[in-house]
């Protein structure tokens, strides 16, 4: 596959000193990649440095194969974008602000965007100030995709949809993905990463700390174990399986985490009589601390 985004030492430096920091990386035409960081890291700036709306300190970047500082305007015009702050006149009319955002790519066809509309729900013809934060967001995820552009650069893309509309979202992005198209995603959902994206760059204080495959992210998070027995066990027998660490007891409770394949754990488990099981995953703030860390894998 050839690359449609490319970055090296892309470095964007504030006055304070914040930003980005040689920022290397490649995403790859048909791709689904995940950008994740906590508030802070560098993840809408890298976003608005690849746009041209910030220009980089140094290092360099391209889309499509084009510099993003010389060809901003050719590139925007093959782009759908979703800021994270995303906002315009709220007096518009959702119908209104997609129109103006057909003439200024050169159509008037809203076709797809009516398509999409109906298929979030969302309402067309009232000014935008009326609508909720949800419905708000609605309305920018129609004017990222109803022109079917290459790339879609998505900042927080779910913020404010409820749990229908979000898996509309991940729907609607596996089918685009099918279609070839290339996504950028910033998210600070785990489990909306996990099932939409194919690699994920994982970002700190504005450099990378690591880009994997979702698969491979997924054999570093360790799970929690919680577990009660109806009789009395020997910790050890948990404490010994490989990957079991931070094991404690108490009561006829115990808790330890898990790190890798859990078949051992379960077998472990499967040889009592067991009261109460919980197994969960880390948040996404615990993820990046085991990468910031150096914990990570096995």
């Amino acid at each position: 596959m050839s690359a449609v985004i490319e970055t090296d030492a892309l470095t964007k430096l504030y006055r304070g000193g914040a930003g980005i920091r040689d920022l290397t990386l490649t995403v790859d035409r048909g791709e689904v990649f995940g950008f994740l960081g906590p508030n802070g890291a560098g993840k809408t700036t890298t976003i608005r440095t690849l746009l041209d709306l910030l220009h980089p300190t140094s290092g360099n970047a391209t889309i499509f194969g084009l510099d993003t500082r010389r060809c901003s305007r050719e590139i925007r015009a093959r782009v759908g974008n979703l800021p994270g702050d995303f906002a315009y006149e709220d007096r518009l009319t959702g119908e209104q602000l997609l129109r103006l955002f057909a003439r200024l790519r050169g159509t008037n066809d809203l076709t797809g965007a009516r398509s999409l509309a109906e298929r979030f729900k969302a309402d067309l013809n009232r000014p935008l100030r009326q609508l909720s934060r949800g419905n708000r967001q609605k309305i920018g995820i129609i004017q990222a995709l109803f022109h079917n552009p290459e790339l879609l650069i998505l900042d927080e893309p779910t913020t404010g949809l409820d749990p229908l509309m979000q898996e509309e979202f991940l729907q609607l992005i596996a089918e685009r993905r099918e279609q070839g198209t290339t996504v950028f995603l910033s998210s600070h959902d785990l489990p909306e990463v996990e099932r939409a994206c194919d690699r994920v760059g994982i970002i700190r204080a504005g450099r990378l700390a690591a880009i994997e495959s979702v698969d491979e992210m997924r054999a570093r998070a360790y799970r929690k174990v919680t577990l009660k027995l109806r009789e009395p066990a020997d910790p050890a027998e948990f404490a010994a399986i490989e990957g079991v660490d931070s094991l404690e007891r108490d009561g006829d409770e115990i808790t330890f985490r898990a790190l890798g394949p859990l078949d051992e754990v379960i077998a472990a488990v499967a040889r009592h009589q067991v009261a109460d099981l919980e197994i969960t995953k880390p948040s996404l703030e615990e993820l990046f601390l085991l990468y910031y860390d150096g914990t990570a894998g096995p």
